[in-house]
């Protein structure tokens, strides 16, 4: 049987993934590799057809998570919900689609014991990984969820079939918000901008908990603002490890504990 899993994107130049899953290999006695696969859009479906000759999975990143999904032989409920797919298993069924990075959100806030149920949550960004938050947060029953852009009349309508209660704002009436959990999907600070914040440290004030989903950065200005206000503040390390093993527990039919994330991620912390 072979196990040959790999990134499906564009410019992979600088992706942790590799290093993520050999990690992965090494800690759980599994064999495996996993390689790089950039294409362009236009060679897509060619490069579709040769991976289900060999590969057992791929992840999917940008900019073909939602370009890959007609390719697809069936779609998770997380995934079609989201309307994008990031983990893709091949078997003789055909080629099936998941999103992990909702599960991985998931993972991160239940281990930093973060409670969405019933609390009010704010989402910074309208891109891909919003989708998979806001969807997470909307099945997690938050009590209010507001999607925060620059213009409310340019949000994809997609937001409104994942969680048809979401109020998208503009950052001037969050300002006026009090809440529970700001969540940043945006690339506001990530390195080497690392002087920017996606908001004042006055609104980082008026949420309890603070996750950014940028890792590079360990700790973002974001970030800063939030622990010196004496909230919990965490980047996007663990979930982007934690949607990797999910992916594996996809591939290998297997379920990992956190435990696992947080070698590998300690492992990675050295490297970044």
């Amino acid at each position: 049987m072979s196990n040959k899993f790999g990134l499906i994107g564009g410019k992979l130049g600088h992706s942790l993934s590799p290093a993520i899953h050999q990690l992965f290999f090494e800690y759980t006695g599994k064999t495996g590799s996993y390689e790089l696969l950039e294409t362009e859009l236009e060679a897509l479906p060619e490069l579709m057809g040769k991976l289900r000759e060999g590969y057992v999975g791929t992840n999917v990143t940008i900019p073909h998570k939602l370009h890959v999904m007609p390719l697809l032989d069936k779609i998770a409920p997380e995934a079609a919900a989201i309307g994008a797919v990031n983990t893709i298993k091949f078997t003789p069924e055909g080629a099936l689609g998941y999103n992990t990075d909702y599960f991985g959100f998931g993972r991160m806030l239940e281990y930093n014991d973060i409670k969405v149920n019933s609390k009010v949550c704010a989402v910074l960004g309208t891109g891909g990984a919003a989708r998979a938050v806001v969807k997470y947060l909307a099945d997690k029953k938050c009590a209010k969820l507001y999607l925060v852009t620059r213009d409310v009349y340019r949000v994809d309508s997609h937001f409104a079939k994942i969680a048809p209660k979401i109020k998208v704002i503009d950052y001037a009436r969050l300002d006026a918000l009090q809440g529970d959990v700001l969540v940043n999907c945006t690339p506001v600070g990530m390195f080497p901008k690392v002087e920017a914040a996606p908001v004042s440290a006055e609104v980082s004030f008026a949420f309890n908990a603070s996750v950014d989903l940028i890792y590079n950065p360990a700790q973002t200005l974001f970030l800063k603002q939030a622990a010196e206000a004496g909230n919990k503040a965490v980047n996007g390390l663990f979930m982007l490890v934690a949607q990797a093993v999910a992916a594996q527990e996809i591939w290998q039919g297997e379920r990992y504990d956190s435990d696992l994330i947080v070698r590998i991620m300690s492992e990675l912390e050295k490297r970044i």
